[in-house]
Protein backbone atom coordinates (compact mmCIF):
# COMPACT_ATOMS: atom_id res chain seq x y z
CA UNK A 1 0.00 0.00 0.00
CA UNK A 2 1.33 3.27 -1.00
CA UNK A 3 1.87 5.99 1.37
CA UNK A 4 0.34 9.29 0.71
CA UNK A 5 1.46 12.21 2.58
CA UNK A 6 -1.47 14.73 3.11
CA UNK A 7 0.52 17.00 0.68
CA UNK A 8 0.45 14.69 -2.00
CA UNK A 9 -2.93 14.58 -1.80
CA UNK A 10 -3.08 18.26 -2.33
CA UNK A 11 -0.94 18.50 -5.34
CA UNK A 12 -3.37 15.83 -7.05
CA UNK A 13 -5.88 18.18 -6.22
CA UNK A 14 -4.72 20.85 -7.35
CA UNK A 15 -3.45 19.13 -10.43
CA UNK A 16 0.21 20.28 -9.75
CA UNK A 17 1.19 16.24 -9.16
CA UNK A 18 3.40 14.55 -12.40
CA UNK A 19 1.69 12.34 -14.30
CA UNK A 20 2.95 9.22 -13.15
CA UNK A 21 2.40 10.39 -9.06
CA UNK A 22 -0.94 11.74 -9.90
CA UNK A 23 -2.45 8.27 -11.90
CA UNK A 24 -0.99 6.55 -9.01
CA UNK A 25 -2.93 8.35 -6.50
CA UNK A 26 -5.87 8.28 -8.86
CA UNK A 27 -5.58 4.64 -8.92
CA UNK A 28 -5.40 4.20 -5.20
CA UNK A 29 -8.19 6.76 -4.85
CA UNK A 30 -10.50 4.11 -6.51
CA UNK A 31 -9.02 0.87 -4.19
CA UNK A 32 -8.83 2.52 -0.98
CA UNK A 33 -11.27 3.41 1.40
CA UNK A 34 -9.19 5.57 3.68
CA UNK A 35 -7.25 7.39 1.20
CA UNK A 36 -10.30 8.27 -0.42
CA UNK A 37 -12.05 9.58 2.50
CA UNK A 38 -9.27 11.62 3.19
CA UNK A 39 -8.89 13.27 -0.01
CA UNK A 40 -12.90 14.00 0.50
CA UNK A 41 -11.73 15.80 3.27
CA UNK A 42 -9.16 18.03 1.84
CA UNK A 43 -12.11 18.46 -1.38
CA UNK A 44 -14.62 19.11 1.22
CA UNK A 45 -12.37 22.08 2.91
CA UNK A 46 -11.37 23.61 -0.10
CA UNK A 47 -15.27 24.36 -1.48
CA UNK A 48 -16.40 25.78 2.21
CA UNK A 49 -12.71 28.06 1.44
CA UNK A 50 -13.46 29.02 -1.73
CA UNK A 51 -16.94 29.70 -0.43
CA UNK A 52 -15.88 32.26 1.77
CA UNK A 53 -16.07 35.66 2.19
CA UNK A 54 -12.47 37.39 0.62
CA UNK A 55 -11.58 40.11 3.54
CA UNK A 56 -9.12 42.73 2.94
CA UNK A 57 -6.60 43.35 5.46
CA UNK A 58 -6.24 45.80 8.20
CA UNK A 59 -4.89 49.09 7.16
CA UNK A 60 -2.72 49.05 9.96
CA UNK A 61 -1.21 45.83 8.45
CA UNK A 62 -1.27 47.53 5.00
CA UNK A 63 0.93 50.31 6.20
CA UNK A 64 3.47 48.15 8.14
CA UNK A 65 4.17 46.18 4.90
CA UNK A 66 4.59 48.84 2.77
CA UNK A 67 6.97 50.54 5.32
CA UNK A 68 8.64 47.47 5.62
CA UNK A 69 9.22 47.74 1.75
CA UNK A 70 10.46 51.11 1.63
CA UNK A 71 13.01 50.45 4.76
CA UNK A 72 13.43 47.21 5.65
CA UNK A 73 16.99 48.21 7.68
CA UNK A 74 14.73 50.80 9.94
CA UNK A 75 12.26 48.43 10.81
CA UNK A 76 14.23 45.01 11.02
CA UNK A 77 16.10 47.11 13.44
CA UNK A 78 13.17 48.12 16.68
Amino acid sequence: MPNFTPEDLLLYLYNELNTHKAATVEEDLHHLWTLHEKFNVLKEAKTRIEKMPLQSPRRQTLKAIMEYVHNPTEISKS
